[in-house]
């Protein structure tokens, strides 16, 4: 069964940093483009980032410069490194799968479709 956990989030201050880790299983990872996601209380997902299968990255002009995508094949995992964090980076962050059959949430940015959404993690910024 396709599996997709996030972890790593937490309390940060402004200016702080966190890597968030997105593990895999049931599926070799670097096989899908795997994207980063958000949501904040009262507002709709945004697109933060993508890596495809072939190592290429994207990222919203919000986060660009301070977040970076990389991927661990050997770990399966898939990682978002945030620098410079600020107080509107507070969400929680998904992370999702490619879909196979386009199907599920598409993302405008990145042109794709997601599906096989993990459960999330909280980041929260906070001085």
């Amino acid at each position: 069964q396709l599996q997709l956990v996030e972890s790593g989030g937490g309390l940060v201050q402004p200016g702080g940093s966190l890597r968030l880790s997105c593990a895999a299983s049931g599926f070799t990872l670097n096989t899908y483009t795997i994207g980063w996601f958000r949501q904040a209380p009262g507002k709709e997902r945004e697109d933060v980032s993508d890596i495809s299968s072939a190592g290429f990255t994207n990222y919203a002009d919000s986060v660009k410069g301070r977040f970076t995508i990389s991927r661990d094949n050997a770990k399966n995992t898939v990682y978002l490194e945030m620098n410079s964090l600020k107080l509107e980076d507070t969400a929680i962050y998904y992370c999702a799968a490619e879909s196979v059959n386009s199907n599920g949430y598409y993302s405008s940015l990145f042109g794709r479709y997601f599906d096989y959404w993990g459960q999330g993690t909280q980041v929260t910024v906070s001085s």
